[in-house]
């Protein structure tokens, strides 16, 4: 199937009842943007406290605005959730697909997914797939459906109504999740083309960017290859910082120099990558094409190598410090977020812990109170608290993620201790 733009309009969808699977960082922005649309949109998931909580009107993590949206599509009955999967007319599958040891895809989720929808599904009906997934993935929870209902076809012919399967990944920036779901393009991609434009007509209810319709694989591949672009990008940024923290140089000032080239737009680095997209999607591409991936997977082994650079830091700075006291800030992957999937600053935390059973790692963070993940919580030595108080008690504070509260840390509440800045937040 050749690209194509599709038309605003070009077919008006008929579609009243959406059941969103997986009322995640995606699952969830995307059922209460279709609620206020006037869609009747059912959520299904298996954690209760998240099915309890949206049917309270509340959101179960941190996203500006979503709970504004959530809340009025619930007072409004537009919006419930519940654990059993629902007839609908519309499937939207938003499940996570974790990597395993190997660094291949867990379709896990996504399969059993399928095989609730197989039970209620309808000819007719609608299937898409949100979930970040490997090539092939859309044909695969088609095939799952399918075989379950034999009497159902994904190809209309001889009069025979088909159930139409499409691939529409996510492409939001969280923290900015309820504008860009509206105002950013789309790609969707169909295991025919009938499928893909039944999808642009759903998703154009309330899209505003472009809609560019394609086959199921390409826009599976498309997802895949933005963030991996991005993670060689940013690869390149932290594998600099290391070679100037090797001779000396300032990294911060040397990119900001070059940069002043008219064709050089070199990304800022960090103390890795994190995060269910950049740190997940490129393993993807690896493991569907392991020849011919080397620098996607040179990137990855480059970022992943980072919070290793970043420990071996922290050791150097409290070194003939007898049960140093280590003040960490942020657990997040990014900025001004609660997410902590896949985070370099958790890992971090952790080995730093790990490694120095004597030290009291301090944890100080903007968000979620003094609640740490499950990677760090059976840990002794880590401890969360206020990041003023933990600054005040620290021989060396790291500054891992650059939330904006971190800036009202003064530079007096710094001297005398080591400062290991992992993000250029503190240079001024």
């Amino acid at each position: 199937m050749n690209t194509q733009t599709y038309n605003a309009g070009e077919t008006a969808t008929d579609i009243a009842t959406v059941a969103v699977v997986g009322l995640g960082y995606i699952g969830l922005p995307t059922a209460a943007i279709l609620a206020g649309k006037g869609l009747k949109v059912i959520g299904v998931d298996v954690n209760p406290y998240t099915v309890e909580a949206v049917n309270e009107g509340r959101v179960p993590f941190v996203e500006p605005d979503l709970g504004v949206h959530v809340a009025g599509a619930v007072s409004q009955g537009y919006l419930k959730a519940q654990a059993a999967m629902p007839e609908a007319d519309a499937y939207i599958v938003a499940v996570p697909t974790p990597f395993q040891d190997d660094k291949t895809a867990d379709l896990i989720y996504v399969e059993q997914a399928a095989r609730n929808i197989a039970a209620r599904i309808r000819p007719g009906n609608l299937v898409i797939l949100e979930s970040t997934s490997p090539p092939g993935t859309t044909r695969r929870m088609a095939d799952v459906i399918l075989q379950l209902r034999p009497d159902l076809t994904a190809d209309a012919n001889g009069g025979t109504e088909a159930v139409l399967f499409a691939h529409c990944p996510e492409r939001v920036l969280p923290g900015k999740i309820m504008i860009e779901l509206v105002t950013n393009d789309r790609i969707i991609g169909g295991l025919t083309p009938e499928a893909a434009i039944a999808a642009a007509g759903l998703y154009s209810t309330f899209c505003q960017g472009s809609i560019h319709l394609t086959d199921a694989a390409t826009a599976e591949m498309a997802k895949l290859v933005e963030n991996a672009y991005r993670d060689v990008n940013i690869a390149f940024a932290n594998e600099l910082s290391v070679i100037s923290d090797n001779l000396g140089i300032d990294v911060w000032n040397l990119i900001e120099l070059a940069n002043h080239h008219p064709r050089v737009n070199i990304l800022q680095p960090g103390p890795g990558v994190g995060g269910h997209c950049i740190a997940v999607d490129p393993w993807f591409i690896v493991s569907a094409d392991p020849e011919n991936s080397r620098l996607i997977r040179t990137a990855r082994e480059v970022n992943d190598a980072k919070p290793g650079h970043v420990v071996a830091e922290v050791k150097a700075a409290v070194e003939g410090i007898d049960a140093p006291v280590i003040a960490t800030l942020g657990l997040a992957f990014k900025a001004n977020i609660d997410d902590t999937r896949e985070s370099p600053a958790v890992e971090i935390v952790r080995r730093l812990a790990v490694d120095n059973p004597d030290a009291r790692i301090l944890v100080g963070r903007s968000f979620l109170g003094s609640t740490l993940p499950d990677e760090l919580s059976p840990l002794p030595n880590v401890v969360s608290m206020v990041t003023d108080d933990a600054v005040a008690a620290a021989d060396a504070v790291v500054l891992l993620v650059d939330h904006d509260s971190f800036r009202e840390i003064r530079p007096e509440q710094l001297e005398g201790k080591a400062v290991i800045d992992t993000r250029g937040f503190w240079r001024s």
